[in-house]
């Protein structure tokens, strides 16, 4: 007879998270979406609450767990420095002291764990694009340590683990991810530009923009954390997940205002203390090993990501 596995996944009423229960249900896996609100909302996954294979509960995985999982993703962390930074006291617990209640949970029962890590691990990076090799530039001080070195931690803790009890690991080294459910005040830059541009604010530009990011659209970067999660047992990454097209943050302003209408003026600030000057993912090993590449495009992505804020704007 055959069993559906149960996943959990942690973080999961988060803008990654809802998207990731969403994939996992439709391929019949019974899904526990665990999340402390702190960021996420209830409202991502409230359509999903009728699915009898879907189970929420509100718990901060600083805290151990006891629950029977075959899988575990591991989301739980702010992904913004606004929300990050309020606190980044918790931000490093929840990926550190999270991180080892993951791993032994994982332990316990023997299951498959992905960490969701960042492309703030390699910091304000020397090597361009980013290959995973690359061990980074960090700042262990600054005001955005408690997140790019708590998921440095997290990932020296995934090996530790695979190392000491042969834990079956995987870790994603996710770069700028956006799309619906984005939350409007998170502070990142497709959702700030955004917000700015439907209620013709000024752009807020920090620096002269000429900084380069590269933008994945949600659902690439699901289907990348879904094949790196089926993997056999000898692939543990970190694998980049991200989409190689490079943007200055003055051609993703324009773009914004060009297919939103805006009458927006851009205005330029300061650059934030550590604000990575380049970020683009080498994505050969995610090419290699899980046969992946990103298949929206920008123009395509925003498109879709401005009209969930229209909606969620328009319901107010």
């Amino acid at each position: 007879m055959y069993f559906n596995k149960r996943v959990l996944v942690t973080g999961g009423a988060g803008f990654l998270g809802s998207h990731l229960c969403e994939r996992l249900l439709a391929e019949g896996q019974d899904v526990l979406c665990v999340d402390n609100l702190y960021t996420g909302s209830k409202h991502h996954i409230a359509h999903l609450l009728s699915d009898h294979n879907f189970e929420f509960m509100r718990h901060d995985i600083t805290f151990p767990m006891y629950v029977e999982v075959d899988e575990i993703y591991n989301l739980a962390c702010p992904a913004s420095p606004v929300h990050y930074q309020n606190d980044p006291v918790a931000t490093t617990k929840v990926n550190v002291h999270g991180a080892i209640n993951m791993l032994g949970l994982a332990k316990r029962r023997r299951a498959k764990i992905l960490q969701a890590s960042t492309s703030e691990v390699y910091g304000d990076p020397d090597v361009h694009p980013q290959p995973e090799s690359y061990v980074g530039s960090v700042n262990p001080i600054g005001p955005r340590s408690c997140y790019d070195e708590g998921k440095r931690c997290a990932e020296t803790l995934f090996f530790d683990y695979w190392r000491q009890h042969r834990l079956q690991i995987k870790i994603a080294r996710i770069f700028n991810t956006y799309g619906p459910r984005m939350h409007p005040n998170d502070g990142r830059v497709v959702s700030n530009f955004i917000v700015q541009a439907l209620n013709d604010q000024p752009i807020t530009i920090y620096g002269d923009g000429s900084q380069t990011r590269s933008f994945a659209y949600v659902d690439d970067l699901i289907e990348g954390l879904v094949r790196l999660m089926k993997t056999d047992d000898a692939v543990t990454g970190p694998i980049n997940l991200g989409n190689p097209g490079e943007f200055t943050i003055l051609e993703l302003a324009k773009k914004i205002i060009e297919i939103t209408g805006s009458t927006s003026k851009i205005v330029h600030h300061p650059l934030p203390i550590d604000d990575p000057r380049k970020r683009k993912p080498d994505i050969s090993l995610a090419r290699d090993i899980l046969k992946w590449q990103p298949a929206v495009d920008l123009d395509a992505g925003l498109e879709k990501t401005i009209a969930y804020f229209e909606t969620l704007f328009s319901e107010k």
